[in-house]
Order: C-alpha cells, then sequence, then structure tokens
C-alpha cells in the first residue's frame, strides 16, 4: 500500500462546482484496467445532500482504492453503499476488451455503471482525461480525479471490492492461477502459473503476456503436429 501525503485528500469541490446538493453530481471510476485476466469494473456515486465529516469520521479516509489495504476497502464499501444517495457498478467483458480495447472497454463499464444508478444524474465527475461516449448527462474529465474528489474515490472503492470478490470467484473456477491473490493482475506468481497453464478463458487474449504464451503453445502444438507426420 502506497502512503500518500496527509495534505492530500479528497473533497467534495468539484461536485460543488458542478451544482452539489443542488444536482446530482455522479463520480465515476474504473478499477482493473491493467489486470491480465477479468474484467474491468467500474463504480459510480452521487453523494448525499448533507455531508458531515465530523458526523461520519471514516469519510475522512476515502481515497483512490489504490491507496488503501484490502482491509480497509472492505470495511469502507459497505459503509459508502448505504450512507450515498445512489451507487452503481458496471463491468466489461474479457470478450469486450478484446475485441474493443481496454480504453473503450473501460468507458463502457463507466457507461454501465451511471446507467445502473437508481437516480439519474445531472452531471458526472470523470475520472480520466477523457469523456466515454453514451453518458446520458453533462460530464467532466479530472486527471487523478479519485485523489480529488470524493464521489469519484468513493465509487473507485465500490469498484475494487466487487472486482477483488469477483476474482476471488474465479480463482475456484480456474485453480492454479491465484487470481484469489494477484487479482489478475501481472505479478510472477501470474507469469510462471501462465507460462505453466497456459491462458484460461478469463485471460485476455489482446494483452501481451497473454498474446506471447498463447504464441508460444501454438507453435508448439505446430510442432507436436509435424513429429507425427515425420515417424
Amino acid at each position: 500500500m502506497r502512503q500518500q501525503p496527509d495534505c492530500i485528500k479528497p473533497t467534495i469541490e468539484w461536485e460543488t462546482v458542478h451544482g452539489h446538493p443542488r444536482l446530482r453530481v455522479v463520480g465515476v471510476d474504473e478499477v482493473g484496467r491493467g489486470c491480465l485476466a477479468g474484467p474491468v469494473v467500474a463504480g459510480a456515486v452521487i453523494l448525499p445532500s448533507e455531508i458531515d465529516f465530523s458526523a461520519h469520521p471514516w469519510l475522512s479516509e476515502i481515497t483512490d482504492s489504490k491507496e488503501l489495504s484490502p482491509q480497509a476497502r472492505e470495511r469502507l464499501a459497505p459503509l459508502i453503499r448505504s450512507w450515498v444517495l445512489a451507487w452503481g457498478v458496471g463491468e466489461a467483458s474479457v470478450e469486450e476488451i478484446d475485441r474493443v480495447n481496454i480504453y473503450h472497454a473501460a468507458h463502457l463499464a463507466m457507461v454501465r455503471a451511471v446507467d445502473a444508478l437508481a437516480l439519474k444524474p445531472d452531471h458526472a465527475l470523470i475520472d480520466g482525461n477523457a469523456i466515454p461516449k453514451g453518458l446520458k448527462c453533462t460530464s467532466t474529465a479530472i486527471v487523478k480525479g479519485d485523489l480529488q474528489c470524493l464521489s469519484i474515490a468513493a465509487g473507485s472503492i465500490i469498484a475494487k471490492v466487487h472486482r477483488d470478490r469477483l476474482m476471488a470467484q474465479l480463482d475456484a473456477r480456474y485453480p492454479g492461477y491465484g487470481f484469489g491473490a494477484h487479482k489478475g493482475y501481472s505479478t510472477p506468481t501470474h507469469a510462471r502459473a501462465l507460462k505453466s497453464l497456459g491462458a484460461c478463458e478469463i485471460h485476455r487474449r489482446s494483452f501481451a503476456p497473454v498474446a506471447a504464451v498463447l504464441s508460444a503453445s501454438e507453435v508448439t502444438a505446430v510442432g507436436e503436429n509435424l513429429s507425427l507426420f515425420s515417424e
């Protein structure tokens, strides 16, 4: 877990600038973009009208999900879900990632997370430098928004906990890869499993490390077939 300076904490400044609490402003972030396996997941959060940090001290802990321990994320996620005005989760599958590329798939997950909200937002704050196509409201892209906007940071925690749990379930379905531990990210353990077991159904074939393993297995298969003909 990386430690960030105490002075860098998400606030509601961006939300206020764009109309909160008069308007419903949703913060949106995605997780799992750099993974070799599993879907990319986005979380969307609309903050409540009244935000009292003194009444809810845990709000001061909310930040980019990557900066938090798994235990802190698991503790904060249900608090966020029960406190916010609305929240939603969206996914883009491995097949969609390979078909449209991870950039567009991440945006697709963001749009689905916003569409999953029980309430229609008036404006969206998007983590990153681009606006996803298909949003049904006005929007603003904010680079490093998960370190600046409380709603975006909350969305990242919701998304991260959802995806981590999903990868733990997939670990049981595809044993040996260690998905429950590394969550599909590129780690030495994952690399060794890929080399020994080959790629499985939830690996992103458009990603170079997976493509390299697939190419090597194809070469091996061709060699084995040629050897049959030479016998």
